[in-house]
């Protein structure tokens, strides 16, 4: 695989779980509404996609060894990887209740950041075990402190 698509794929991934396991934990626990959940999932498949597929972009920009190919595969791989896969959030959403979709969600989110996390040690020949516990650890942390971020606007200020 071309370092531009592993680039994309890579940031794509990590960032489709940890912001939008964010968002719906921190929404759900804030609003308890469905329809608030899903609406901030699409936003930000959309929105954050772009960002992202952006900062990608002129990051590799900024690296005068990168060739313009190279620089739009980045981008472009980064786009669509964000954009599908925080998509794939709006799944369990649409099926199940909202607590257990919220469930099936971060399930889902921490199996394939462990899974991408794995990969990415065996390459570098890393221990697999240390790395997946450093990327789940920061994961778990920023839905811990969304959740917390969200009872408190819904205690305080609703």
């Amino acid at each position: 695989m071309k370092s531009s698509i592993k680039t994309g794929l890579s940031f794509g991934l990590t960032s489709a779980v940890i912001t939008t396991l964010g968002l719906m934990v921190g929404l759900s626990a804030g609003t308890h509404s469905k329809l608030v959940v899903l609406g901030g999932i699409l936003t930000i498949a959309i929105a954050d996609s772009f960002s992202d597929a952006l900062g990608i972009h002129i990051s590799e920009e900024s690296d005068k060894q990168n060739k313009d190919n190279h620089v739009w595969e980045s981008t472009l791989s980064t786009f669509l990887c964000k954009l599908l896969f925080a998509l794939t959030f709006v799944i369990p959403i649409i099926i199940f209740d909202l607590t257990t979709a919220i469930i099936i969600s971060i399930i889902w989110g921490l199996s394939v950041l462990s899974i991408l996390s794995y990969k990415i040690a065996k390459k570098r020949k890393s221990n697999p075990w240390k790395v997946i516990g450093e990327h789940l650890l920061i994961a778990v942390l920023v839905i811990i402190i969304t959740h917390l971020v969200g009872t408190f606007v819904a205690n305080n200020f609703v």
